[in-house]
């Protein structure tokens, strides 16, 4: 299986930090991020659909297995590569938006909005029952913005605002469970793959632009992963054994480009730096090249059911694989924990074709 450099675009990865100095291991001297705010679905979600009525949720053994809290919410055997970020920073995990006791004082150190089957249209993931859309999680924000002006004040929040970050990690939902999902969702009806981009796109920037204008200035994009790799995607028999669902990748380059170019448009706003990260390439990476990376399973899931383990994803009380550091998929949708923290560490000091204009590293001294 080989992904062709035409596709070398992203997956879902992004971030964007702010720190004065960063030693070898990673951590930050001196740190001054103020917070890190959250949004985006189920590579990310770290319990908000544990308070929703949906059928997408991971609050039970095996997921977590790997994780100090256990199962939290998490969709992976572990951490997400928004916890290894913090980690690498030296901040804390951004608390669950719908956790009844993120308020307060506790609201300080950024919240994480992510909810499972999200997309960036309203209806994307419907059938999967309560989801925070992308234009919720901006309006749940404001809410937070409302405690937050009462706890320091207008002033103070403006400064505490420009010295936080906004990770957004969207549109794989919007493929995966909207435009090829035919049989639920009439968008491929209606739109061919670069008219349906463009749709996302002015929708992702209408949002974007609502955050940026209450004050959020730093923001890290992720464009969308090779989908067609997964293991709900191989197998569903699409594909030859061993090979990816080319169509599946080759829908995205529209989107994945446009984002890119989405970013040059809004760096012109004032005070803003937007980074778009390109995870496609490092996933990329990873299932091109599994060896150099530790990996010998790039085809099926850990935790699943079926063909490549993807056809059913990982279910209560099932038995994981148990070398899962040499697993590429966790479940039928998401990364294990080691590859959440390949996609975190080139997210951080990643190349220009890793992160662009810049990458976390260099933004934290921008």
């Amino acid at each position: 299986m080989v992904i062709g450099s035409n596709q070398r675009l992203s997956f879902t990865g992004f971030w964007v930090l702010i720190v004065i100095l960063s030693y070898p291991n990673g951590v930050a001297e001196s740190q001054v991020v103020r917070g890190i705010f959250v949004f985006g679905d189920s590579l990310v979600d770290v319990g908000n659909n544990n308070y929703l009525s949906s059928i997408a949720k991971s609050n039970y053994y095996p997921y977590g297995v790997d994780f100090e809290y256990g199962p939290t919410g998490r969709f992976s055997n572990g951490k997400t590569f928004v916890d290894f970020i913090g980690k690498i920073m030296g901040l804390p995990y951004p608390l669950a938006f719908a956790d009844p006791n993120t308020n307060g004082a506790r609201l300080l150190g950024g919240v994480n909005y992510a909810s499972a089957a999200a997309g960036i249209l309203d209806e994307t993931g419907q059938h999967y029952g309560q989801r925070y859309s992308l234009s919720q999680q901006v309006l749940n924000f404001e809410s937070t913005l409302n405690q937050l002006r009462g706890i320091m004040g207008a002033s103070n929040l403006t400064n505490y605002l420009s010295k936080s970050i906004a990770i957004m990690v969207f549109g794989s939902n919007d493929y995966i469970n909207n435009y090829l999902m035919p049989s639920i969702y009439s968008s491929s009806f209606y739109y061919n793959p670069s008219q349906y981009a463009n749709l996302l796109l002015n929708h992702y920037a209408r949002q974007l632009l609502a955050l940026y204008s209450v004050g959020l200035r730093n923001f890290f994009l992720t464009g969308i992963g090779p989908l067609g790799c997964i293991p709900n995607q191989r197998g569903s028999g699409q594909a030859p054994p061993g090979r990816c669902v080319d169509y599946v990748n080759q829908i995205l380059g529209p989107f994945n480009e446009g984002l890119r170019s989405l970013v040059d448009q809004l760096n012109k706003r004032p005070g803003a730096m937007f980074v778009y990260g390109n995870t496609y390439g490092a996933v990329g990476d990873i299932l091109n090249n599994p060896a150099t990376f530790g990996f010998n399973v790039v085809d099926r899931a850990c935790c699943g059911i079926g063909r490549n383990q993807g056809q059913i994803t990982c279910l209560p009380f099932a038995m994981p694989c148990f070398n899962r550091n040499q697993y590429v998929f966790w479940d039928a949708f998401h990364p294990t924990e080691a590859v959440n923290a390949i996609l975190a560490r080139r997210a951080v000091y990643g190349s220009s074709t890793d992160c662009y204009p810049i990458n976390m590293l260099n933004m934290t001294l921008y």
